[in-house]
């Protein structure tokens, strides 16, 4: 691995450019049946000559694969004939729906909570789907294809997705993993190195992206209950439909079916109304609330984008050019006044005044011009305010970087993005095209650049509490203060939130597909551990023998139990990097344990890591 791909912050987007999204899980979730599940899918059938399998999603849309794997858009394709009816026979389910295929009548099917077949007008009946009394491929079948070139190619289309058998039904695998019909209403949390991405999907409920995952998980963490159990209470007190909540401590704002808000500074147990724009119509489908600045999205014909600051009695519209398409998610970055709308018509992002209304005119541009012509139907800020998130009707979770990073130059924490102080020696990210970096008379040496993000390496002889920092930046100087102490570290952290750990004895990745055993020898790699034994410069990597080691007392804890530590160093070949050894105990509680470091008393960030015994 190159410190290049190591800058796990992407390329940056400035203000008209093309955002760069990458997807991020897919469409599909580990529901426990013989493969990943999807969305409901209501119909399935094959093409005449059996090359082609279609299938049309529960929200209407049409999709075709040849390949069995990959999924177009088929939006002109005609459905298929009804399958036929077959009544007077003996049923293996109550409520079974008995249906002749392709003519076929010496073979029938039965859809039901399992799918079952017939080879003599129903008499007896075949259960294909049944192990255990589960159902392998889910529960509730909608349809079923036959393949008039194979009879024992069985397609069936369940609320789970599509399912196919090309065995007569003796075995069955998915087809959802690229079948984009995963609907996600609300983004609940993105990466960190305390969890995964987290997101609430119709039929699926909450799942989870775990860091280093690839499919999405049922979510372990605790239910919405109690926010639907507020947005409940605060219908009945207001006499009015809740459709979205914002909290910040003590200070609630509650919104409706109607276009109404109100505020709540008492945690919800008195409200009083607010003044929205006199057009302001449709239901609130989203509140964002920081404490200072609060943002609404609303469906119907009135405004779509409303701003509350510092709890003023009144909203003020933010629509300005943004299409008259309902708005179903909001976000903000209250530092740069960049503000993002997920929309009927795409994503949107515009800069403005958050913490007063300005009366300036607002401009939006479009995000989308790299992402499916569809709904968005959320936005979100990662916690450091540097990665963009949004979910597309049927097709998940997509991410950039946010391009309001360009209007404010932030320095930031290369292992964990955040704005922990620096230590000597250590690694920072900038979120600009930095030429050189100069402060308390020493050269900070720019390692990287990648788009418009760069690395740099604090000075092995950076002394703090503070260094004051002059960035060379297209030809101007721009200056940042930087908090400087002897020791701060930080476990590295990739862009999905998966901490960089390795196995000692194999040198592979440890994540979820890969976790680490009981007994066995792990390595971290950080950042931040401060000065070495013996001396080391700046700006060189670290040899590959007799590496310098940390001079700071270094311990592990797992769950909060110490952990042996066996070497802390320089990471050979890398700059900026030191690497960590531990041992693990013999552990018999598997699964996510907490990981962290410290350094004469300085904690690292909390990161997860999954254990086997």
């Amino acid at each position: 691995m190159c410190l290049f791909t190591l800058l796990a912050i992407g390329p940056m987007v400035a203000l008209g450019q093309t955002a760069d999204w990458r997807n991020v899980g897919g469409t599909s979730f580990d529901a426990m049946l013989a493969a990943p599940a999807t969305g409901p899918v209501d119909e399935v059938w094959y093409s005449p000559d059996g090359s082609v399998l279609y299938a049309r999603t529960h929200s209407g849309s049409i999709f075709q694969t040849s390949d069995f794997e990959i999924w177009t858009p088929a939006p002109d394709v005609s459905g298929p004939a009804a399958l036929t009816p077959v009544t007077n026979v003996r049923l293996p389910e109550a409520g079974a729906r008995a249906v002749m295929v392709n003519g076929i009548q010496t073979r029938l099917y039965a859809l039901a909570r399992q799918l079952y077949r017939s080879d003599d007008d129903g008499t007896s009946w075949a259960n294909l789907t049944g192990f255990k009394s589960m159902a392998v491929i889910g529960a509730g079948q909608r349809s079923v294809a036959v393949s008039q070139a194979d009879p024992d190619r069985v397609v069936v289309a369940n609320a789970y997705g599509v399912w196919r058998s090309t065995d007569g039904g003796l075995s069955w695998s998915g087809l959802n993993q690229f079948l984009p019909n995963l609907t996600i209403r609300r983004i609940l949390a993105t990466p960190s190195s305390a969890g995964g991405t987290r997101v609430e999907a119709d039929v699926a409920g909450v799942l989870e992206l775990p860091p280093g995952g690839s499919v999405w998980l049922r979510s372990a963490a605790p239910p919405l209950e109690d926010e639907a159990a507020r947005i409940q209470s605060y219908s009945s007190q207001l006499n009015a439909e809740i459709t979205a909540i914002g909290v910040s401590g003590d200070m609630v704002y509650a919104g409706s079916s109607a276009g109404r808000i109100w505020v709540s500074l008492d945690g919800g147990k008195q409200f009083r109304a607010t003044d929205t724009p006199p057009a302001t119509s449709g239901r609130v489908e989203r509140i964002f609330f920081d404490g200072h600045v609060a943002l609404a999205a609303l469906s119907g014909k009135g405004p779509h984008v409303l701003r509350n600051a510092e709890n003023m009695p009144f909203w003020d519209a933010l629509d300005g050019n943004l299409p008259d398409a309902p708005a179903r998610g909001v976000t903000a970055d209250r530092a740069s006044g960049a503000v993002y709308v997920a929309t009927d018509k795409g994503i949107f992002w515009t800069t403005t005044e958050l913490q007063s209304a300005s009366g300036s005119a607002v401009t939006w541009t479009s995000l989308s011009d790299r992402l499916p012509v569809l709904p968005a139907t959320d936005v979100r800020l990662d916690p450091a305010g540097v990665q963009l998130y949004a979910a597309l009707e049927g097709y998940g979770i997509y991410a950039t970087a946010a391009p309001h990073r360009l209007r404010n130059v932030r320095i930031v924490n290369a292992a964990d993005f955040s704005t922990r102080a620096a230590a000597p020696g250590s690694l920072l990210s900038v979120t600009a095209r930095v030429d050189s970096v100069r402060g308390g008379n020493l050269d900070y040496p720019v390692l990287a650049v990648l788009g418009d993000e760069s690395q740099i390496q604090v000075p092995f002889g950076a002394v703090g509490p503070s260094v004051a920092l002059a960035l060379q930046i297209a030809g101007s100087t721009v200056r940042r203060d930087v908090a400087v102490q002897p020791v701060s570290p930080a476990i590295l952290v990739g862009r999905d939130g998966a901490p960089m750990l390795w196995d000692a004895d194999t040198g592979l990745a440890l994540d979820v597909r890969n976790p680490a055993h009981s007994n066995g020898r792990i390595q971290i790699w950080l950042t931040g551990l401060g000065r070495v034994r013996p001396d080391w410069p700046t700006g060189l990597p670290a040899p590959m023998e007799k590496t310098p080691v940390v001079e700071a007392a270094v311990a592990a804890f797992l769950d909060g139990s110490p952990l042996q530590v066996t070497g802390a160093k320089l990471l050979p070949g890398y700059i900026g990097f030191y690497l960590i050894e531990v041992q693990l105990p013999a552990i018999t509680n598997a699964g996510p344990s907490q990981l962290y470091v410290t350094a004469d008393g300085h904690e690292s960030n909390r990161v997860l890591m999954v254990i086997e015994p």
